[in-house]
């Protein structure tokens, strides 16, 4: 085990990891393993719902120096939050809800960056797909500054689910992206409100910008057609700020 990378490695450490209900971020197998143990293994961890990859072996051996024996865990420093329970208290304040989406954010440091403003602007919890995003692990509380045990973090098998949940609660649903005509500037911020952000590469996803009830833009006035997704988050919620101050 390292408490450095917060990773476990081998069959045994992370079947007894996962019996003392440690929390895992996600799971890396090696392609191709050919293991019963494993293969046992791999059925209890989907019984927990926890995330299995199947990885090169040089992959493990970049997560890890020690013998992996074929399989590698990540653990997360944070426990995660039910989107029922947290959406059930931001609705019971008297202060509008606001809640942060994140569409396959990859990036370790965009993603810690992001919960620090997050935290810092009121958000209620941020929701993130439990595949394909950043991981929750020791640089994550880095880069966020320690934001990440101040604020809710909700893991979701689709993101798609989470922003039915939400209308359905009667929280409008906001995506961030420049295939849109409308501003932020344009927006009514003050009601209950979830902002989606999407990944560095591609955005938001089109199938999730098929359900959301508004889209909004920032204004790019250089020659640069982008900003940096957590730059961007920034100046979502700060407008969230503004509005709701005045």
């Amino acid at each position: 085990m390292s408490d450095k990378t917060n990773t476990i490695f081998g069959i045994y450490p992370i079947k007894e990891a996962l019996k003392s209900k440690v929390v895992f971020d996600k799971v890396f197998v090696q392609k191709g393993i050919d293991s019963d143990k494993i293969e046992g293994l791999i059925k209890d961890l989907e019984k927990e719902n926890i995330p299995v990859s199947t990885v090169p072996f040089e992959k493990l051996n970049r997560l890890t120096k020690g013998n992996h024996q074929g399989i590698v865990a990540v653990t997360s420093p944070v426990s995660f939050h039910s989107l029922e329970t947290v959406v059930e208290k931001a609705l019971a304040r008297e202060k509008a809800p606001l809640f942060l989406i994140l569409d396959q954010i990859t990036d370790v440091r965009n993603f810690g960056a992001i919960l620090r403003t997050a935290e810092c602007t009121g958000v209620d919890a941020v929701i993130i797909q439990k595949t394909g995003g950043a991981p929750v692990s020791g640089d994550t509380v880095k880069t966020s500054a320690g934001a990440i045990f101040k604020i809710p973090i909700c893991k979701v098998e689709h993101i798609k689910d989470a922003i039915f949940y939400l209308q359905g609660s009667g929280i409008t649903t906001l995506a961030a992206t420049e295939k849109t005509n409308s501003e932020i500037y344009d927006v009514d911020m003050k009601t209950p409100l979830a902002i989606i952000m999407g990944s560095e590469g591609k955005g938001v996803s089109k199938s999730v910008l098929g359900l959301v009830d508004q889209k909004a833009s920032l204004p790019l006035l250089g020659e640069i057609n982008s900003l940096n997704v957590s730059v961007a988050c920034g100046a979502f919620l700060y407008e969230v700020v503004r509005q709701r101050r005045q």
